[in-house]
């Protein structure tokens, strides 16, 4: 049985703070991380499990590692994030690698059969991203730690620039395409963009000139079942599948170890692997990276980040996000004409979110209906003087009618806690949707009120739905940029829309942990604002 987790570690020597009441604490946005050695199972969602469990042990002497007195310390910490957001490549491994000019030619959209007489060439054109061009990670300057959503490495909140690498086709690139067999992968659970990602993917792919393109279907699980065939794919495949939800090639979770995995891609022939997931199947991706570097074998590994929470890190956004925003808002208003049309009606509405809020926010924010919003990140009291059930017979009292949106992985604390896992080594949540459906009718008849409760779960209904407009054409950019780095030899990143512009990030550093709403950002704020919903403790 391989060991799987390698030693991770992140070199960055502070964590910024933020304000907790008065006084200041460790914020989780920039701190150091330790993936720390594991032997793994052979599965590799249990190697997901154990990189993400361990990833959220931060190093203890992180804060204090830091000499803020020393004058160099701006430069010092700059070069030290430079070091951990460096992008591995594949002459790291193989130096002796061949650059040549890039076959991504946008005067002739048809490559040519073979290839006779060289390359096809955009020689003239200026549409090539340099290796050094950065983009910013974070654009705003606060001025204190008392700022709201302020994130800070000292007490007086100095700048310091933080420079990712710039996503986009490069000038040289690392593979010959008639040399390539590309494969993708689709892992986890639907999301709406997925067909739309493996649909650019593919077209990518055949503008550099590769022929040899196939999908592995249902997964990692792809890779072992010989009862699953490779799916050959082709603009002609893929061309309408973004017309449709769920995933072309199938998802699941688990699947083989990493060392079987990257047998069966050497067997196959596989020197390119885009794999579609969330933080889970990113710490497979990144795993099978660093099998293949272990091998001193040219492949690139590259992800796209897939997940319908909007939970990686660093990122503005994941694809499917904004679709699962715009189809809440169906269940929402579907909840408030309930609520509004019977006497004393409370509508409840379960969202998608395990450990961020950012949906049920951003839907009960877009809505206007949402009389209570409760996420993981903001704990609350469903009883007693300042509970949601106080506020909830106040609701009903002054307006007649109330909606609550809760995400799924908000007030476990009132639910009985199992050890259950799913294939990919996630908890098994308990329903808090229900929970407070029963929680709220026992209240009101203990007072004697009468209510009329309505439960909407649309969570399946959301998931199955095409990209919208917004989500396709990030998904289209995804897509092409993914190919890109891979072409332009970069091997363990994925690809993701920072501060509005694309950039690619080293897998560990989007992997360490979920990111999650932040209650005292500026979003959670308007939320509140837009709900009008006391504090609940």
């Amino acid at each position: 049985m391989d060991a799987l987790s390698q030693a991770i570690t992140s070199g960055i020597s502070s964590v910024p703070y933020k304000k907790n009441n008065s006084s200041l604490v460790p914020c989780h946005g920039l701190s150091s991380l330790i993936l720390r050695k594991t032997r793994s199972p052979a599965n590799p969602s249990s190697r997901i499990s154990s990189v993400r469990a361990s990833a959220i042990q931060h190093s203890k002497t992180s804060a204090s590692s830091i000499d803020l007195s020393d004058p160099d310390w701006k430069l010092k910490y700059e070069k030290d994030f430079e070091q951990r957001f460096n992008i591995p490549h594949i002459t790291d491994v193989l130096p002796d690698a061949e650059a040549i000019r890039s076959t991504f030619c946008l005067k002739m959209r048809s490559p040519t059969e073979d290839f006779v007489g060289g390359y096809p060439s955009d020689e003239e054109w200026h549409g090539y991203i340099n290796n050094n061009d950065r983009v910013l990670l974070k654009v705003i300057r606060y001025s204190s730690p008392t700022s709201a959503g302020a994130e800070c490495i000292d007490h007086d909140c100095s700048w310091v620039e933080q420079w990712i690498h710039r996503a986009g086709p490069r000038e040289k690139i690392y593979f010959r395409p008639e040399e390539v067999k590309a494969a993708i992968i689709t892992c986890g659970g639907l999301c709406p963009g997925l067909n739309d990602v493996i649909r650019h993917i593919v077209i990518t792919l055949e503008i550099y000139g590769v022929k040899n393109i196939v999908g592995i279907p249902f997964g990692y699980r792809g890779f072992s079942d010989k009862d699953l065939t490779e799916m050959p794919l082709s603009r002609k495949v893929v061309q309408n599948i973004h017309l449709s939800g769920g995933s072309l090639l199938g998802v699941s979770r688990g699947g083989p170890s990493v060392s079987e995995i990257v047998d069966s891609m050497e067997e196959r022939g596989i020197n390119m692997l885009f794999v579609l997931g969330g933080n889970g199947t990113h710490a497979g991706a990144d795993a099978i990276h660093n099998e293949c570097r272990k091998r001193k074998i040219k492949v690139a590994v590259v992800g796209v980040p897939k997940t319908i929470d909007n939970d990686i890190l660093h990122m503005d956004k994941t694809f499917g996000f904004d679709t699962a925003v715009e189809e809440a808002q169906r269940a929402i208003n579907s909840a408030y004409i309930e609520a509004h049309s019977a006497y004393h009606g409370i509508g409840v509405v379960k969202l998608m979110g395990r450990n961020s809020g950012f949906i049920a926010m951003q839907a009960s924010l877009a809505s206007g209906q949402v009389d209570i919003c409760l996420i993981p990140e903001v704990p609350f009291n469903l009883h007693g003087p300042n509970g949601v059930l106080k506020h909830l017979k106040y609701l009903i009292e002054t307006k007649g009618s109330a909606v609550i949106c809760v995400a799924e992985g908000a007030g476990q604390n009132f639910l009985e806690k199992t050890n259950a896992k799913d294939a990919s080594g996630n908890a098994v949540l308990g329903d808090f949707g229900v929970y407070i459906q029963q929680e709220t009718k026992k209240y009101f008849k203990e007072i004697s009120t009468p209510i009329d409760v309505k439960y909407i779960d649309p969570t399946y209904m959301i998931r199955a739905v095409r990209a919208n407009a917004s989500d396709g054409i990030l998904c289209t950019v995804l897509g092409q940029n993914a190919v890109h780095g891979a072409f332009a030899g970069y091997s363990g990143i994925t690809v993701g829309i920072i501060n509005t512009h694309y950039a690619y990030l080293p897998i560990p550093e989007v992997i360490a942990y979920p990111k999650s709403v932040d209650p005292n950002s500026r979003m959670w704020h308007r939320c509140l604002t837009s709900t009008g919903q006391p504090d609940f403790i």
